[in-house]
């Protein structure tokens, strides 16, 4: 029969087994997981961290195969050929229109920054909220679904932002994303909206939509 001290280092019970690795960091050496870069085995990982930068880009690969119909965007008329033309005016004037923001949407899905709108439309809709539970609740399915580094829906947002955010998210209310939605809006101003206009989507529905002397004929 086994001492007190043999049995206990003998026991390799499945508690032990299923420990994740950094738990057992001062332990004796153990094969590292493969799969992961050590770096990642802690929970102050930054973003810059190679694994992480690894699966965003698998993530984003993989995205590519899955440009299913765009679910039900925002209800909107058919746009006049004059409202279609205004939208090369100014970048206001598209997302004023929700057929506009609707088409715009579908480009920046095919340059895999769908999420950029997305985050816009959720904030637009947290600023309308005058529910502090039902506030509270979307805020933080706002910061889970596009703040979070964790993310595959992670908008692009700088370090000031970001840390304003997280002091806010401690009393959420319907304008903890303001500034972060202003430079989201700016990012794709600069950025995307440049190239929507010289798009073959935005050139081919200019020469689609009807004249007014076609329309009265």
């Amino acid at each position: 029969m086994p001492t007190p001290h043999e049995a206990e280092t003998q026991h390799t019970g499945p508690e032990e087994a299923d420990q994740p690795p950094f738990m057992s960091s001062h332990d004796a050496p153990a094969p590292a997981a493969p799969s992961r870069n050590p770096c990642c085995l802690c929970w102050c990982c930054c973003c810059s961290c190679s694994w992480n930068e690894a699966r965003r880009r698998e993530w984003r690969t993989s995205r590519e195969t899955k440009l299913q119909p765009l679910p039900s965007c925002e209800a909107c008329t058919p746009p006049s050929p004059e409202e279609v033309r205004s939208w090369a005016q100014s970048f206001d004037k598209l997302m004023h229109s929700p057929a506009g923001r609707n088409v715009f949407r579908e480009f920046l899905r095919t340059e895999y920054s769908e999420e950029n709108m997305l985050f816009w439309l959720a904030c637009e809709e947290l600023k309308a909220e005058a529910n502090q539970h039902v506030v509270d609740e979307k805020a933080r399915l706002i910061y889970e679904d596009y703040v979070s580094i964790l993310s595959p829906k992670e908008v692009s947002l700088d370090s000031r932002v970001r840390e304003g955010i997280n002091k806010r998210m401690q009393e959420p209310s319907a304008h903890t994303f303001d500034d972060a939605q202003l430079q989201i809006y700016t990012l794709m101003h600069r950025d995307s909206y440049p190239r929507f206009l010289g798009s073959p989507a935005y050139r081919t529905l200019l020469l689609h939509v009807p004249s007014p002397s076609s329309s009265e004929a």
